[in-house]
């Protein structure tokens, strides 16, 4: 099967700045288009995808190591409804949102089934969770998906040099196509960049709690409440204490950083 790729240089003309980066104009669709074709691709280049939200965007102006890791990323695709409302009031109109957690799925629904299944690794989530989602990925994806390796980090490993080279090496050594890091922001991002070159796969997908909720650990909202646009109030009341100040911070901060970007869009 050869590859019908969107050439990068047209993908990447599109892309809309904004925050000090740069996002994929793409549909869900069209993201997963560009996945499955890099997946296709003989080089092992580790390429990063990230998905911003709110938060990210907010912690993106203080943290340059967190933006240096943001611009090296091959694929950008806004988790979050106000980044998409920031870019329609910018007149750059980003079409929807793709959050991670939707993203990866329907990335694992689209891959065909070859002589040999494509290789996932998952690093992240709490104890014993990546190996639950191991066995909910084999149960709905089998045919076309194999789980090489399903860790749960301990909490701090990011600061323990030896640790994650040998984590880096244990992913190299899977023959991985693609490792799902879900060990939340900055620091996957962060420690994506870092060991990028280390871990011999074709996508980094950093892509937060989308491990729990292919476990089952958490629930996704309920439709209704995403067609609401009201999945962050949902999350919110199932994790208070680590995400009502996070979004109480985003609230205040977010729309100053919108209002100066809409002055200098002006200028």
């Amino acid at each position: 099967m050869q590859p019908t790729t969107t050439p990068n240089a047209q993908r990447y003309a599109t892309r809309v700045s904004m925050f000090g980066i740069a996002l994929d104009r793409l549909t869900m669709q069209g993201a997963v288009r560009v996945l499955t074709d890099q997946l296709l691709q003989p080089e092992r280049v580790s390429q990063i995808v990230v998905t911003p939200n709110t938060d990210h965007v907010v912690m993106l102006q203080s943290r340059p190591a967190f933006m240096q890791a943001y611009r090296s990323a091959f694929l950008v695709v806004a988790d979050g409804n106000p980044v998409v409302w920031a870019s329609r009031l910018l007149g750059k109109p980003l079409p929807e949102t793709i959050p991670g957690s939707d993203l990866v799925p329907a990335l694992f629904d689209a891959l065909p089934q070859q002589a040999r299944k494509t290789r996932v690794f998952l690093f992240g989530a709490g104890p014993g969770v990546a190996v639950r989602a191991s066995q909910a990925i084999a149960a709905r994806w089998g045919n076309t998906i194999e789980v090489v390796g399903a860790v749960s980090p301990d909490f701090g490993f990011e600061h323990n040099a030896s640790a994650s080279t040998a984590f880096a090496n244990a992913i190299a050594a899977s023959n991985a196509d693609i490792i799902l890091v879900g060990v939340g922001a900055p620091k996957q991002e962060l420690w994506s960049y870092q060991y990028r070159d280390q871990l011999n796969v074709k996508l980094v997908m950093c892509v937060g709690a989308t491990i729990d909720f292919l476990a089952g650990e958490k629930r996704r909202c309920p439709q209704w409440m995403q067609r609401l646009k009201c999945e962050w109030l949902y999350r919110m009341c199932q994790e208070p204490k680590r995400l009502t100040k996070r979004y109480a911070t985003d609230a205040v901060v977010f729309p100053m950083l919108l209002v100066k970007e809409f002055v200098r869009h002006s200028r």
